[in-house]
C-alpha cells in the first residue's frame, strides 16, 4: 500500500469496499441464524402482536350483579349496562360474597352493587348510589366497566332530571338534561384502541432489536470461524477501517430498506391503523433511524464472543427499551436519570418520531428534537464503530505477527 498513489490507495479502497459488502451480504443469507432475525423475526412478529391487538378495545367483560334493590329502576340500570358493548352480566348473586368467589374464580372480573335504598332514594329525591368492584390486575377491564357505568349513569341522571322538570317543550328539556353540551373527540387514535396506541411503538423496536441480535450474532459467527477469535479476518481486503464499517453498514442498510418499508408501511395498512405519514417525511426520518441503529448494533457486537451471547445480552431488554421510549409509560413521569440514560438507545427518538410523524401527521420541524438527535447518534455510533474495528485490526495484525515469530522461533 505504501508504493500506491493516493488515487490507486480510493480505488482499492472502494474494491475492498464493495468485497466486504458482497461476503457480508451472502454471509448473511448463507447463516440460517441470522436470516431467521434479519428476515423472519421482522416479517412474522409484526403480524404476531397485530393480530393479539387487532379487536383494538375490550368488549363484553364478564360482570356479576348483586342487586338489593329489586324494583323496576334496578332492573333498567342492569339492563342497558347489560345492553352496552363494555360488559356482559353474567350472574346476578345473592349476595357480595358469592359475587366476590366468582370474582376470585376468575369466572367474572367485575361486580356491580346495588343497595336497597336505590330506588326508594330516586323517589325521595335523594342522591343514590351504585357502587362497582374491578379487578384491577387487568386495567383494561376496569376501563370497560367503568366507561359502561359512567354512560348508563348519566344517560338515566338525564332522565330523572327532565321527569322532574315543569318544562313545555323539547328544548327545554334539552337543556335541562344537559345544560352544558360537551363532545368528546379521540384526537389520533379515534377508536381509543390499545393496537394504534401501543403497534406502531413495538414496530419501530422490532427494528433495533432484530439489528442488534443478527449482527451480534454474525459478529460471534465471525470469532468463531476466525483462528484467533478476532473479529475481522485476516484477508487483504479487511485492511482498512473505513471500507470494513461502509461495506457492513452498506449491506446491513440495503437488507432493512426493504424490512423497514413492510415494517412502517405495509404492517399498519395490513390492520388498518393510523397512517397519516407524509411519505417524504417518513424517508427522511427512516435514514437516520436506520443507520443510528446499524453503527449502535456493530459497535454493541464488541462484546459478542460466541453466536449464543448476543441472545442473552439482546433480548432481555426488548421490555425495558419500550418502556424507557416513554409510550408504554410517559417520559415526563419517568425519574430524570432514566429518561437521560435512554438517550443512549436509538429506539427512544426513533418510537417518540415515528408515532408522532404516522399517528398525528406531524413534519420533521414538529420532530426536530428526535430527528437531530438521530443524526448525533448516527455520527456517534460510527466513530466507535470505527474505534472499534480499528481495535480489532489491531489486535488482529499483532496475533498475526505473533504467530508468525512463533513459527520462525520453532524453525530455529
Amino acid at each position: 500500500m505504501k508504493d500506491l498513489t493516493f488515487r490507486q490507495k480510493v480505488i482499492q479502497g472502494i474494491h475492498d469496499l464493495f468485497y466486504i459488502w458482497k461476503r457480508e451480504f451472502g454471509t448473511t443469507f448463507r447463516d440460517q441464524g441470522v436470516l431467521i432475525f434479519f428476515v423472519l423475526v421482522p416479517l412474522a412478529y409484526p403480524l404476531i402482536y397485530a393480530f393479539i391487538y387487532t379487536n383494538e378495545t375490550i368488549h363484553e367483560v364478564p360482570t356479576v350483579v348483586v342487586d338489593d334493590s329489586r324494583s323496576s329502576l334496578s332492573r333498567e340500570y342492569l339492563r342497558k349496562v347489560d345492553s352496552s358493548p363494555e360488559v356482559s352480566l353474567v350472574s346476578y348473586c345473592a349476595d357480595m360474597e358469592e359475587a366476590k368467589l366468582m370474582l376470585k374464580e376468575r369466572k367474572a372480573y367485575g361486580i356491580i352493587y346495588i343497595p336497597s335504598s336505590f330506588s326508594d332514594d330516586i323517589v325521595r329525591g335523594k342522591q343514590t348510589q351504585v357502587s362497582i368492584f374491578c379487578d384491577m390486575s387487568g386495567l383494561l377491564y376496569y376501563k370497560a366497566l367503568l366507561t359502561a357505568n359512567t354512560n348508563v349513569s348519566l344517560a338515566m341522571n338525564a332522565d330523572i332530571k327532565v321527569e322532574r322538570s315543569v318544562n313545555t317543550t323539547d328544548r327545554q328539556d334539552e337543556i335541562t338534561a344537559y345544560p352544558i353540551e360537551y363532545e368528546d373527540v379521540a384526537l389520533y387514535n379515534p377508536t381509543n384502541g390499545f393496537a394504534a396506541f401501543l403497534i406502531p411503538a413495538v414496530l419501530v423496536l422490532i427494528i433495533q432489536q432484530t439489528l442488534l441480535l443478527g449482527i451480534g450474532l454474525s459478529a460471534g459467527t465471525a470469532r468463531e470461524q476466525n483462528r484467533f477469535r478476532d473479529l475481522v479476518p485476516i484477508n487483504r481486503h479487511y485492511n482498512g477501517t473505513l471500507r470494513i464499517v461502509m461495506g457492513k453498514g452498506l449491506s446491513y442498510f440495503m437488507i432493512y430498506s426493504l424490512i423497514s418499508v413492510y415494517i412502517l408501511c405495509v404492517v399498519p395498512w395490513l390492520f388498518s391503523l393510523n397512517q397519516i405519514a407524509i411519505p417524504g417525511v417518513l424517508v427522511l426520518f427512516t435514514l437516520p433511524y436506520l443507520a443510528a441503529c446499524i453503527f449502535f448494533a456493530m459497535t454493541a457486537s464488541i462484546a459478542i464472543r460466541n453466536r449464543e451471547t448476543c441472545m442473552l445480552l439482546f433480548v432481555f431488554t426488548s421490555v425495558p427499551l419500550l418502556f424507557l421510549s416513554g409510550i408504554s409509560w410517559p417520559g415526563t413521569a419517568m425519574p430524570a436519570f432514566w429518561k437521560y440514560f435512554s438517550y443512549i438507545f436509538p429506539s427512544t427518538f426513533g418510537i417518540n418520531a415515528y408515532v408522532r410523524i404516522n399517528s398525528m401527521g406531524a413534519t420533521l420541524h414538529e420532530v426536530s428534537f428526535e430527528y437531530q438527535a438521530l443524526w448525533i447518534q448516527t455520527g456517534s455510533y460510527f466513530i466507535t464503530t470505527c474505534l472499534v474495528y480499528r481495535w480489532q485490526i489491531l489486535q488482529s495484525r499483532k496475533h498475526v505477527i505473533e504467530e508468525y515469530k512463533k513459527h520462525k522461533n520453532i524453525e530455529a
